[in-house]
Formats: structure tokens, C-alpha cells, sequence
């Protein structure tokens, strides 16, 4: 165990398979050393002098490189990381965290609503901005693109980008109500960058990356634009299961939060425990501590982690929710939070708006303190929801 973990620190740092005559005493000094060792837990300290301030590719290069690929060890899984003052102050983390999010949006205290049109992908321009449109007069906050839509054939970005914040507008003017777009800008960072600057220009408040398949340098510059143009991020994580999902190798998605919030996602799908994804409980509580509170106590499996006045990143609990989970979720989450249903809200058996209205129904409910199914005695759109789907939890 003592050899493995030597070889881990020494591969990540500055070491190598062989005695070498150009390590000298000033080159020793900073390399990194394992400090702990508790069973199959292992910490390891590098000296801040090992890395680049505000370059999350390196960082990654240096304590998840090839340490992974090292026959030394079977089996390797980096838990968690604890970053120093000095290095979180090279980062401009989050714009706006959940209160400059509330005070654009005039929401003060209640979950943030969000929805996605369903199917994800395949509808056309026109289909997507009416399944929005529905949406957000049923009483939602947010439409979001999913993970895979971006600038299909039959559903063209720049067209999608125009009508659906012309719609936002109209419906703003109906309601009363603010209403914004989580529009899914992933690409090649170059036009990317040109994809996020068309949305600003048209006055959108948020642009949506899939930040692990564009990668950190590319959320590093999205991160960048936004900053100078007051736009906040919603950040999905597709493919974090390929890094974190083996309970003995990879990435943890803790690791993966902490880098979302130090880079500067404003919102972070973290799981919901209930619905079709997996993450229990336990962990969907610690990937929201980790981005929400200003310090974080160590315990068995995580450090602790002071964020020196960072910004927060919204919670976002999303994947297979209906109306019925509406309280688990809030239960869990608590007010400061996105709530995010899909096909809980298009597959409604009365349509778009009364899904979004059962959705508004069911989470007025829960922060009123009332039973749903007591609640929907006097609500049609919640009683229909409830009589499709109950409070079953998606498998």
C-alpha cells in the first residue's frame, strides 16, 4: 500500500519510475507526499508551487493525469480536493450565486422552476419555443435545452436563440412574471464564445454548458465572456457517470462540483435521490453542501474546505421528477434550489400548461404545508397529475 501510494504522489508531482541525477534539493522540496493513510484512504498534499493559478487544466493534469493509468494500482478513485486561499483567489467563481440570481429574476423565496421540452431532441424550431411558451405561462421559471440539443438540422441554434426569447418577452409582458432561458451554447470554443455573445445581445440572462464534454479550458473561457457580460451559467453535467460512477476508480462527482463552483457555474445538476438517476441521499446532500455553503466540514470521505467568500452555485435537482416528489425534493434541497421537471410536466395528460400549473400547484402546496393530495381537491391540474403518476419514484 506504502509503494503504491508513493508512486501516486510522486507520479502527480515531480517524480518518476527512476533515481534521477537532476532531482536537486529545491526541485525535492516541492513534490508532493502522502501524509495519511487510513485503511483505503490516502491523502496526499501538493505544494501550492506545484501549480498554475486559475488553470483548471493543469490542475487536473497534475492530481487526476496519469495516475490513473499506473500499474501500481488496481483500482484508484480521487474522492475529494481541498484548495488553499491563495488558489481559489485566482478564480472569479460564480457572477451571481442564488441571490444575484433571485434579484434579476424578483423571486425571493421559493425553488427556482425549470423545465425542458420532451422530447429532448427532434422537435423543430417552432415546436420547441411553443412547448416553452406553454411552459412558461403554466407558471414555470426557466426552459432549458437538454444535454444534446445544440444546433441540429431541425432545430437550428441562432433561429431557436431568436424566437424563444421573442417568446420570453411576450410572455413576461402576459404574466407579470420574469422568465428566462438556460440556452445550451456547447461547442467548439470559438463558437461558443460567438454562440453566447448572440445571447447576450438579444438580453438573455443565462447560457447553458455541458462543461465536462467542452472541457475545463472551454468553461473557463465561457466563464470569462460571462463575466464581462453579467450572464449567469446553468451548468449540466453529462457524462459525469463515465468519471464518477465506479464506486472504486475515477473522479468523484464532489471533485467535479467544487471545480464547477471555483471555475463559476451559477447552477449545477446534482441529482435528486428520487427520481430516475442514481446518487443516494447522502451524496446528493454533500454535492449541494459543497456548492452552496461558505465552508464545508471534513468528515469519513470529504475535506474541509473553506470557500473564502466565493459565490455559491445553485443546486439543481432534475431527472425523472413529477409533481408527487415535489415535497421529497424540497425535503431534501430546501428553498435555494432549481427544481427541474421534464416529462412531469409534458407528459401531463391535459398538456404543457397544465403540467407547469400542476408543477407551480404542487410546490405552493409544499411551502404552504399541505398534503398534495389535500391540496388537489381544489386544483384539477395537480389532481390529474397525481392520478397519472402518484408519488412513484422513476427506476
Amino acid at each position: 500500500m506504502k509503494e503504491a501510494v508513493g508512486r501516486v504522489a510522486s507520479e502527480s508531482s515531480n517524480g518518476t519510475w527512476t533515481s534521477l541525477s537532476t532531482l536537486k534539493e529545491h526541485i525535492r522540496k516541492i513534490r508532493a507526499r502522502a501524509f495519511e493513510i487510513k485503511g483505503n484512504y490516502v491523502k496526499i498534499a501538493y505544494p501550492i508551487e506545484l501549480f498554475e493559478f486559475g488553470n483548471v487544466p493543469q490542475l487536473m493534469s497534475s492530481v487526476a493525469g496519469n495516475i490513473f493509468g499506473m500499474k501500481a494500482i488496481k483500482n484508484l478513485k480521487l474522492l475529494d480536493i481541498m484548495f488553499p486561499k491563495a488558489y481559489i483567489k485566482s478564480f472569479d467563481g460564480p457572477g451571481f450565486g442564488v441571490h444575484g440570481v433571485r434579484k434579476f429574476m424578483k423571486i425571493k423565496d421559493r425553488p427556482l422552476t425549470c423545465t425542458v421540452p420532451k422530447p429532448k431532441v427532434g422537435m423543430t424550431t417552432v415546436e420547441h419555443a411553443k412547448v416553452g411558451m406553454d411552459a412558461w405561462l403554466g407558471g414555470v421559471d426557466f426552459l432549458k435545452d437538454d444535454e444534446n440539443l445544440s444546433d441540429q438540422k431541425f432545430n437550428r441554434f441562432y433561429k431557436r436563440a431568436e424566437l424563444c426569447f421573442k417568446v420570453r418577452d411576450m410572455v413576461e409582458k402576459k404574466t407579470g412574471e420574469r422568465k428566462s432561458y438556460f440556452i445550451n451554447v456547447t461547442a467548439e470554443t470559438k463558437e461558443m464564445l460567438k454562440r453566447a455573445k448572440f445571447v447576450a445581445d438579444l438580453n438573455g440572462e443565462y447560457v447553458m454548458i455541458d462543461f465536462l464534454t467542452a472541457g475545463f479550458a472551454g468553461f473557463q473561457s465561457l466563464r470569462d465572456f460571462c463575466h464581462d457580460n453579467k450572464i449567469a451559467i446553468h451548468v449540466h453535467r453529462a457524462m459525469h457517470a463515465a468519471f464518477d460512477r465506479n464506486p472504486k476508480h475515477g473522479v468523484s462527482m464532489l471533485v467535479l462540483a467544487k471545480l464547477v463552483r471555483l471555475i463559476g457555474g451559477d447552477n449545477m445538476h446534482i441529482g435528486t435521490a428520487v427520481g430516475k438517476l442514481v446518487g443516494s441521499r447522502e451524496d446528493v446532500m454533500l454535492y449541494r453542501d459543497s456548492i452552496s455553503n461558505s465552508k464545508i466540514s471534513g468528515g469519513k470521505e470529504n475535506l474541509y474546505q473553506d470557500w473564502q467568500g466565493l459565490k455559491d452555485t445553485i443546486p439543481v435537482s432534475s431527472g425523472g421528477l413529477h409533481p408527487g416528489l415535489v415535497p421529497n425534493i424540497i425535503g431534501l434541497l430546501g428553498n435555494d434550489c432549481v427544481l427541474q421537471l421534464g416529462g412531469g410536466i409534458h407528459g401531463h395528460p391535459n398538456g404543457t400548461i397544465s403540467g407547469a400549473m400542476a408543477f407551480r400547484q404542487a410546490l405552493d402546496a409544499t411551502l404552504k404545508g399541505i398534503d398534495l393530495g389535500d391540496y388537489a381537491v381544489e386544483h384539477k391540474e395537480l389532481r390529474d397529475a397525481l392520478r397519472m403518476w402518484g408519488y412513484s419514484r422513476p427506476v
